[in-house]
């Protein structure tokens, strides 16, 4: 059993309860109740379950990794694939939110800690 992977694949679950929940209901219906033209509003759509498709296999292969499953003799090559996913993705969100005219905005989009806390222990554990 690897400890750090599955410690991210965790927190990859957490994220999935999140984005399911919480990102469905605070983001995803609302943009899609909202008045502006369907093509970017169904793009969005469309964004938003590319990021579920992403974000439930890569729980899924965090935590088979970190049970002491394998894909392949590439498995520390996969996992720091998906840490470099996950730690862009935390940059992105914290330039964003810091350079956005959102008070507080870094913590306001909190995402970025569970990102980061992904991308640091996927990593650790595939080194």
């Amino acid at each position: 059993m690897n400890w750090m992977i599955f410690i991210s694949g965790l927190a990859a679950g957490f994220v999935n309860l999140g984005h399911f929940t919480v990102g469905r209901k605070d983001f995803l219906k609302p943009m899609l109740q909202a008045d502006f033209d369907d093509v970017p509003k169904k793009v969005m759509h469309s964004v938003f379950h590319y990021v579920s498709v992403y974000v439930v296999l890569s729980f899924i292969v965090l935590t088979a990794i970190g049970v002491g499953f394998s894909f392949g003799t590439a498995d520390a090559l996969l996992v720091k694939f998906i840490a470099i996913n996950y730690f862009l993705f935390a940059v992105t969100q914290i330039v964003i939110a810091a350079t956005s005219t959102i008070p507080n905005g870094v913590i306001k989009l909190f995402q970025w800690i569970f990102f980061m806390v992904i991308a640091i222990f996927a990593w650790i554990g595939a080194s």
